[in-house]
């Protein structure tokens, strides 16, 4: 799939800047050569144009779906995918890879090399070898510019039939969603027919290549049939109510068939299951219920029983459970033995630090942060928890200090920036505050309160010619935006 659910805004965006496309050079991998399919146009489709559609393209995911901040389950999904992303044609380009908390099996890849991740399908996968197969087909999907090749595909159609192909592309429609689209659209049936054929094309290709992807990063290359086996079987009990992922990614017994031959002409490689996407599911699954008293249950239950894939796992979900039910000691003494026993675990370290600064015993998880941020300068996660307890426990300065580096390091993360402002305030610095808090709001999708953050900011006394100066010309570049998003929603 490409990208579903995309606002009016962003589809006219992708659709001005795919009538500029550069052409695709034909390579080969592993003896699977992709086509040549010449100059689509003769202007080029520019790396900051594809930056700066990608950017919106965020935006308008964070405004609309519920997009995971919690910087350790963000930190895995970011390392695991650009892991692979080494080993693509994409290699040493930017990818941004987040989580949805969503039941919803399903996964996306928009422009820019931002791809999503639903939580429901990260707990299907059986190993992480599946979900790197999932990722890697993804991933497939940017470095083969499939946006651009369906546009190619459409340039002898009218604009409206070549509307309605990028349109059932973007939306992520499968075989019934392409003809839904499409005849809104207008469009003819001999174009549904073509866009069905395409977009599968684009299945197969992204599977072709994604098993190269596994196969090099050192995953297992039969986790991608063998989940596609899983999903065609669910296809069949599914019925009509089928999830999102196989309606945009149609699994037939004939594309189970050739990802199985590809994969086979590899060796059989064993990859046990890293620490790290163990607890990952472990933290997914703990969110999952409603109260946390019934995650406390469940985790209870299963180590009791013995019904868990992994112990440690299993133990860090009960944890987690405690420390979200209030019951801090007992979730503090879960996690002092699980550091005995991984010392250097972060998910350990940050879980029960945050234990101790909610039990209020804040000088002890500053230490134990701050021991751990020696060892680890490099970790975002654990370097923002700390700043994070640095507010909590009165170190301001400290904490704006360690902010400001970490907005320059990652400038698109919004937990950043909206701890940033909180840090500005407490420093008696309003202007800077108000900037900030627009900033997180901007890149959250929501303009409007960003507008009124930087007006508020604009009217507070003292401000230089300098702050002045950025803060208008902030507010003119996304009043723009504003108000060309207002007039395409009421064509």
């Amino acid at each position: 799939m490409i990208i579903s659910n995309l606002p009016r805004r962003c589809l006219t965006l992708v659709l001005g800047l795919c009538l500029s496309l550069s052409p695709l050079q034909a390579w080969s991998i592993g003896g699977d050569e992709l086509p040549d399919i010449g100059a689509a146009s003769g202007n080029m489709f520019t790396p900051a144009q594809e930056k700066q559609l990608g950017k919106t393209f965020m935006r308008y995911i964070r405004a609309s779906q519920p997009v995971i901040t919690n910087p350790l389950l963000d930190d895995y999904i970011n390392k695991l995918g650009n892991a692979l992303v080494e080993h693509s044609q994409g290699q040493g380009s930017k990818f941004t890879f987040f989580l949805v908390d969503s039941p919803q099996v399903n996964a996306y890849a928009g422009p820019g090399g931002y791809i999503g991740i639903y939580t429901g399908l990260v707990l299907t996968t059986e190993s992480e070898s599946e979900l790197a197969a999932v990722v890697a087909h993804e991933i497939t999907h940017v470095t083969q510019k499939h946006l651009q090749r369906a546009w190619y595909a459409a340039s002898n159609m009218s604009l409206i039939q070549g509307a309605a192909l990028i349109a059932a592309i973007i939306l992520g429609a499968a075989a019934g969603g392409d003809a839904a689209v499409a005849a809104t659209m207008g469009a003819q049936a001999a174009i549904q027919q073509q866009q069905i054929n395409f977009t599968r094309h684009n299945e197969q290709e992204a599977d072709r290549l994604g098993i190269h992807i596994l196969h090099g990063a050192g995953y297992d290359p039969r986790a991608m049939p063998s989940f596609f086996t899983r999903m065609g079987r669910a296809n069949r009990s599914y019925g009509r109510e089928l999830p999102e992922f196989l309606r945009t990614h149609p699994v037939t017994n004939s594309r189970i068939a050739d990802s199985l031959g590809r994969a086979e002409k590899f060796p059989y490689r064993q990859r046990p299951d890293s620490n790290r996407y163990l607890l990952l599911r472990a933290a997914l699954k703990e969110q999952t219920f409603d109260q946390p008293e019934q995650a406390v249950a469940y985790f209870r239950a299963i180590l009791k029983e013995g019904r868990y894939r992994d112990q440690t796992a299993a133990r860090y979900g009960l944890s987690l459970a405690l420390l979200h039910n209030n019951q801090y000691e007992q979730a503090s003494a879960e996690l002092s033995k699980l550091m005995q026993e991984h010392p250097d675990t972060l998910e350990f370290v940050i879980t029960a630090s945050q234990t101790d600064m909610d039990a209020g015993r804040k000088q002890s998880a500053i230490e134990r942060l701050e021991q751990s941020s020696h060892k680890f300068p490099l970790s975002y996660p654990l370097q923002v928890t700390l700043a994070e307890s640095y507010l909590q426990a009165g170190r301001t300065q400290d904490a704006y200090k360690k902010l400001k580096q970490l907005a320059s390091l990652q400038p698109e993360n919004t937990r950043t920036f909206k701890l940033l402002a909180k840090a500005a305030a407490a420093l008696g610095n309003q202007a800077e505050s108000h900037e900030h808090m627009a900033t997180h709001y901007y890149l959250m999708g929501a303009l409007e309160p960003a507008l009124l953050q930087l007006k508020i900011a604009l009217r507070i006394p003292g401000l230089d010619f300098y702050q002045t100066a950025r803060l208008e010309s902030r507010l003119k570049k996304i009043q723009a935006e504003a108000d060309e998003l207002k007039k395409e929603r009421k064509k």
